[in-house]
């Protein structure tokens, strides 16, 4: 599970950080990116969002959701993605093609959508 402090919570982070509108996309997953940071000492805060449209079922909708928050969590982990931590927040949304990814599909896309923008 992803640490509370690397959480993106309230709906006003979510708001701030789509509101920017720098994001990109692969057939799996859009990624939003918020604000550079000023201070590195704030860690980057994530948030994942999987819409009823892709699936009318929560427990289909949570599943991507935690396999995007596992890859997320473990590349951070390993430091692979270093790069990123410049940023104020992440906000991965999740799409139609992720309904058909295992784990090993969604961290490569993850690890994709994150080294496009970089």
């Amino acid at each position: 599970m992803l640490p509370k402090k690397y959480r993106l919570k309230n709906k006003s982070a979510f708001s701030a950080t789509y509101k920017i509108n720098n994001f990109v996309c692969d057939k799996n997953l859009f990624l939003y990116l918020g604000k550079e940071k000023t201070e590195e000492t704030t860690p980057t805060k994530v948030g994942v969002v999987v819409s009823k449209k892709i699936h009318k079922r929560a427990v289909i909708r949570n599943r991507i959701k935690r396999l995007i928050r596992e890859a997320y969590r473990l590349m951070l982990k390993n430091g692979e993605i270093d790069f990123v931590q410049n940023r104020l927040s992440l906000i991965f949304v999740g799409r139609q093609g992720a309904l058909d990814c295992d784990f090993n599909t969604m961290k490569q896309s993850v690890f994709k959508l994150l080294k496009k923008k970089y």
